[in-house]
């Protein structure tokens, strides 16, 4: 059990990150998973305490962002700007429409996610986690897939600023690729983004393959594997513990920052991975095991997609919360019902193996000379 565990919360502002009652990311996923975390009584507990959020700070949304994209959210925020001039950023979409109080909403969402980075770098708490956070696809100088700002991002630069010498490992298991993430980085060797996808060939973003690995001092730093629709939980399990035994160990991050995207879920509407719930628990033992042994413990999770908002979503989080604290015992065990791994899924063994033994023989090496250069090159 982890002596300190911080949950991050900001419940007003989850609701105004809200794209419409048409569109797909639904807030009440957000509200719902705070809900069974408290009524598994899984928060006022000798080793959990509440971190009050706050909003980022333009200066820390521009340490991924840039200045011109931000000051055009803001604008159109405050009607001195058109909806038509946010067009060339990505803003005005039909995946990122226009929505009131946009910047207050991602700076707040943001916010959560430094403060979630704030404990863990500075030793007050031993893992953190922002259920509202995971929004990985916006770039430096466009809103994509849902997401304005890129919380991830912008707390992993907070971690940075914090504690320079430090290495942190990005591990993201969303259905989709965590691009946005791996592009901020894509030239930082302090930085190793690890992504587990439905392959591009068949969904958006159309990135996230075996030969993206990084570039200059940062070859080797990002890690890709695509994996093909109706990949289910015995394929995926033993790629992340495989790639992440090899990975972490060559890097020795001193902290891990995960995306905990639940759209891998057979049932999700917006993809076609085909994971079933018992696989979650799993998930989230092999993340809490693999960053205990190789990052010293320190954890900054955030959330990510799902669309499944009032069923799958908020289980699958509240189930790595209750991981994170050391109370997996509490899940329900109804919540853990589904169909039989081999209705929803297919076996790609060897695919998965080759793209996996792919992505190690391309990363290992670098990392770790890399590390052994002291992080530079």
């Amino acid at each position: 059990m982890s002596d300190s565990v911080a949950l991050v919360t900001v419940e007003d502002i989850a609701r105004i990150y809200d794209f419409g009652s048409s569109h797909p990311l639904r807030p009440e996923r957000v509200l719902l998973t705070y809900e069974h975390i408290r009524a598994l009584d899984l928060l006022y507990r000798p080793n959990v305490t509440q971190e009050k959020s706050r909003a980022a700070t333009d200066d820390e949304i521009a340490a991924v962002h840039d200045r011109d994209f931000i000051k055009t959210v803001k604008g159109i925020d405050s009607g001195q700007l058109s909806e038509r001039q946010g067009l060339p950023f990505g803003l005005g979409t039909p995946d990122d429409p226009i929505f009131d109080h946009m910047h207050e909403a991602s700076a707040a969402v943001c916010g959560a996610s430094v403060v979630a980075a704030e404990v863990v770098a500075s030793g007050q708490a031993e893992h953190s986690f922002n259920p509202a956070g995971g929004l990985h696809h916006a770039r430096r100088r466009e809103a994509s897939g849902f997401c304005i700002y890129n919380d991830p991002a912008v707390a992993i630069a907070k971690v940075l600023e914090l504690q320079p010498d430090w290495r942190v490992a990005y591990i993201d298991v969303d259905v989709h690729h965590g691009d946005g993430v791996q592009w901020i980085f894509y030239n930082e060797p302090r930085v190793l983004t690890v992504s587990f996808h439905q392959s591009g060939r068949y969904l958006y973003p159309g990135t996230g393959f075996e030969d993206e690995i990084g570039n200059g001092a940062a070859e080797g730093t990002a890690a890709n594997i695509p994996l093909l629709p109706f990949s289910g939980e015995g394929d995926y399990l033993w790629a992340l513990e495989r790639v992440l035994t090899q990975l972490l160990g060559a890097f020795q991050p001193q902290l891990v920052v995960t995306q905990l995207g639940a759209d891998t879920h057979h049932g999700d509407p917006l993809a076609n991975l085909a994971l079933t719930m018992p696989a979650y628990p799993r998930m989230a033992r092999t993340l809490h095991e693999l960053i205990h042994r190789f990052a010293e413990g320190r954890w900054v999770a955030t959330g990510g997609g799902g669309y499944q908002f009032d069923t799958v979503v908020p289980k699958i989080w509240t189930i790595h919360w209750a991981e994170m604290i050391g109370h997996p015992e509490v899940i329900p065990s109804n919540w853990l019902h589904d169909v039989a791994p081999d209705e929803a899924a297919r076996s790609y063994k060897a695919e998965v193996e080759r793209s996996v033994e792919t992505v190690l023989e391309r990363c290992v090496p670098r990392l770790q000379a890399l590390v052994g250069a002291g992080g530079s090159s």
